[in-house]
């Protein structure tokens, strides 16, 4: 049987989707981190604002990281649909 090379190709992302993800991954880890900082900043002064903008910067990193996970999973399907259509 002879094997098409067109169409998109399936399987393990490339080097650099996986650095792409690594890299979006430690930027929501450190979205996170600030708005803990703003937030107990915030606290700690008295500054309701502060406090209320750190906990809405933790709440976006966590919708964030949530999408990273997602589209991790896809992408083990993704790779394990692949590896069967090989055999």
């Amino acid at each position: 049987m002879r094997q098409s090379n067109s169409g998109p190709e399936f399987g393990a992302g490339s080097a650099q989707e996986d650095a792409m993800s690594l890299s979006d991954k430690i930027g929501n880890k450190a979205e996170d981190l600030g708005g803990k900082v703003k937030e107990t900043a915030g606290e700690a002064t008295g500054d309701r604002e502060l406090a209320d903008e750190g906990r809405a910067d933790q709440a976006k990193a966590a919708v964030k990281d949530g999408v990273e996970k997602v589209k991790d999973a896809v992408g083990g399907v993704v790779d394990s649909v692949a590896k069967h259509l090989k055999k």
